[in-house]
């Protein structure tokens, strides 16, 4: 098991090599091939309406006129030991990990996504317990009840889930429950250590919008998985033992269809963590979906990059995790 664990930890941290290889030729080399020039790119890092000399400075600042490979080089420098940026007689120090410094707003980009963290934590954890639990809830029972109203309804309102996008959800969300028939108070985000109760009533809204878009292929996923299991001779075998019917579903059945589930439920918690970007906008939360979309609209280009590499590693992090409890949910994964 030692030795398992190992090597996806080993596998998990070149997958994080390649990410931040992959990232910064997005940002810092295909540009360049697309036929921008070193001025062009610099632009893009300085923002809106940039002077000549705030172009030569940002030039100087990232050594954007230096070979690609000692780019790289100074870029992850960065992000294990800090960087420095000078400003003139001014020198200003990024402290490791060091994701880039935002010359629009003169804020390190690390520290900005930290204090968003929680925001994004709290949907993520509240919508994906939801998500997960009522998905795999409904798609159990569709599949035991097939062919029954419960199945037909569950599937039709899984399909309008699948269908509907969050901006149009959390909107009809906001404009019925809350304004106008008051059921709900504005969601907003109170810190858990501060009220419980508070966190929970402020981010409950949010949480069933984004959980009822995954729920629902959870249900769809869980249903077809267990449909596929429950005609399996094995199936057949327990039951002619005398087994109940509920230890042949939760038991023999469920477990072989967890598998895909654990699967998809590890990315798509890891791309909620990288920032729920059409959720935190629509519902106004200062996570790290909405830092994403201000960086966007203000060309801020240091803050995307560095939202990016987080929502990456995030990404990165749940995949292993799912790797590490396969051989906990189904004994047919084998660990060498």
């Amino acid at each position: 098991m030692l030795t398992y664990i190992l090597r996806r930890l080993g596998a998990g941290l070149l997958l994080l090599a390649v990410v931040t290889m992959v990232t910064f030729g997005i940002f810092y080399v295909v540009p360049k091939w697309a036929g921008r020039t070193t001025e062009q790119l610099a632009t893009m890092y300085v923002g809106r309406a940039p002077t000549p000399e705030a172009i030569q400075a940002t030039i100087d600042r990232l050594g954007l006129d230096k070979p690609v490979i000692v780019q790289f080089g100074e870029f992850v420098r960065g992000i294990f030991f800090g960087a420095e940026y000078r400003f003139g007689r001014d020198t200003i120090e990024c402290a490791a990990p060091c994701f880039g410094y935002s010359f629009q707003t003169y804020q390190e980009v690390f520290p900005e996504i930290v204090s968003r963290l929680p925001v994004t934590f709290s949907l993520a954890l509240g919508a994906g317990i939801i998500w997960l639990v009522g998905g795999i809830a409904v798609g159990v029972v569709s599949a035991v009840w097939k062919g029954s109203l419960f199945d037909r309804i569950a599937m039709a309102i899984a399909l309008a889930g699948v269908s509907l996008p969050i901006f149009f959800t959390g909107l009809l969300v906001l404009a019925f429950p809350v304004h106008a028939w008051g059921w709900f108070q504005t969601p907003r985000y109170v810190p858990l250590t501060q009220d419980p109760l508070g966190w929970a009533a402020g981010m409950f809204l949010p949480w069933l919008t984004l959980a009822f878009l995954h729920a629902a292929m959870y249900a769809r996923q869980t249903r077809a998985g267990m449909l596929e299991v429950l005609s399996e001779d094995y199936i057949r075998t327990a039951r002619a033992k005398g087994l109940s019917e509920r230890k042949v579903v939760l038991k023999h059945a469920l477990r072989p269809t967890l598998t895909p589930i654990v699967t998809i439920f590890g990315l798509d918690l890891g791309l909620v963590l990288g920032g729920a970007v059409l959720t935190e906008q629509v519902f106004s939360l200062n996570g790290i979906g909405r830092y994403a979309v201000n960086a966007i609209t203000q060309s801020d280009l240091p803050v995307i990059l560095g939202v990016t590499l987080f929502g990456a590693f995030f990404i990165v992090v749940c995949n292993l995790v799912v790797d590490l409890i396969y051989p906990l949910i189904d004994p047919r994964v084998r660990v060498h």
